[in-house]
């Protein structure tokens, strides 16, 4: 064998032996770099545990009913609003009040002019007068009649016409007397009186018109106690509106009931009750009202703060409870809703530990602290 084959043989040789070598040597430092990680870790001290979320709690409680308050607009009306009117036609001569004005009862507001009907009067009183003397005449041969017919020298017949005479005159007198009275109260009325204590509302006319039988003239409008007209539905009884409320402008006032209505109005299908304001507030009548009525509704369910409702998937409602400190969902119905509560129907039962506050913190599933547990 020649010298070169033999060198390149020891050569690979020396190749292989010297690779084999790194590779022991790399393994023993592998080996001794593990022992000396597994030493450092059993040296080293277990982490602390992390803090479990701390949630407030509280059991739900089932009721058999909640109240709510119904909102029903009405209208602030007079006790009395009355469009004054002169039973007669005739021109108008004086009107002594004016839009706004308050006026008492009896006090005279209008006056029609009375000058034909005072002509009609003096007429009527001289035709008495004639008349009268007529019937003064006629008795006196009633009776002088009567003394003939008892001489002999006069006929029953004489005596039967003077009487009829005397009759005659005693009824025209009657008749002239009742066209006085007639003329009397024609012109009573023709002064346009109060009814009642008020203030005027519109004035219709001016002086010197001539105004015809019933039409208005001006509207009076009592100033005492004012109240309220509502439009009900038929489900509400008489006995729901005992101690309501009404609210105008922003206020609210104790309303007792007057009157409800048993018929229907044909338009709104509801009954209408007047309500008596107990209020020293001046109102301004027409102006828009609005009746407060607790009802009461039979059903079970439990009331849950709104912090702690979660809108789930499409329009259901969800909270969540603690079971053996983990957070679970619970699918609710919200049935009715005030300002910082609901109250709920869900899947859960009574007793159950429901996180009122603070549901935004954890996720279902958690591990969880109860902080505490309100009933």
């Amino acid at each position: 064998m020649s010298k070169g084959i033999v060198s390149r043989i020891l050569r690979r040789i020396g190749v292989i032996v010297g690779t084999a070598l790194a590779i022991a040597m790399a393994v023993g430092a592998v080996m001794f770099g593990s022992d000396a990680l597994a030493k450092r870790v059993e040296n080293t001290p277990p982490p602390t545990p992390a803090t479990l979320t701390a949630v407030a709690v509280s059991s739900v409680q089932f009721e058999d009913h909640y109240t709510t308050t119904r909102r029903f607009l009405g209208q602030v009306e007079a006790t009395a609003d009355a469009a004054l009117s002169f039973e007669l036609g005739g021109r108008l001569a004086e009107l002594t009040v004016n839009e706004g004005e308050s006026v008492t009862k009896g006090a005279v507001i209008a006056r029609l002019d009375t000058a034909l009907l005072e002509a009609e009067r003096q007429r009527l009183a001289a035709s008495k007068d004639a008349t009268r003397a007529q019937l003064t005449f006629a008795e006196t041969r009633l009776t002088r009649a009567e003394q003939l017919l008892d001489e002999g020298f006069s006929s029953q017949e004489t005596l039967d016409q003077a009487r009829a005479t005397r009759d005659e005159l005693v009824s025209r007198i009657a008749e002239i007397d009742a066209g006085l009275t007639s003329v009397t109260i024609n012109v009573e009325k023709s002064e346009l009186r109060a009814p009642f204590d008020g203030r005027v509302g519109a004035l219709d006319v001016e002086v010197s018109e001539t105004v015809s039988p019933g039409q208005m003239i001006v509207s009076l409008i009592e100033i005492g106690d004012p109240i309220v007209r509502v439009g009900l539905p038929l489900s509400l009884m008489e006995a729901d509106l005992q101690g309501v409320k009404i609210e105008t402008a922003g206020q609210q006032h104790q309303a007792r009931l007057l009157q409800l209505r048993p018929d229907i109005d044909p338009t709104t299908r509801t009954r209408t009750a007047l309500f008596a304001l107990d209020t020293q507030a001046m109102l301004t009548f027409g102006q828009t009202a609005t009746l407060l009525v607790n009802v009461t509704v039979p059903v079970q369910g439990a009331w849950v703060t709104l912090d702690a409702l979660q809108q789930g998937s499409g329009s259901i409602w969800t909270v969540l409870v603690v079971e053996d400190n983990i957070v679970r969902t619970a699918a609710v119905e919200v049935l009715f809703q005030q300002s910082d509560r609901a109250f709920v129907q869900g899947s859960f039962a009574e007793g159950t530990k429901l996180i009122r506050t603070g549901a935004h913190r954890v996720v279902p599933g958690q591990q969880v602290q109860i902080l505490g547990d309100e009933a």
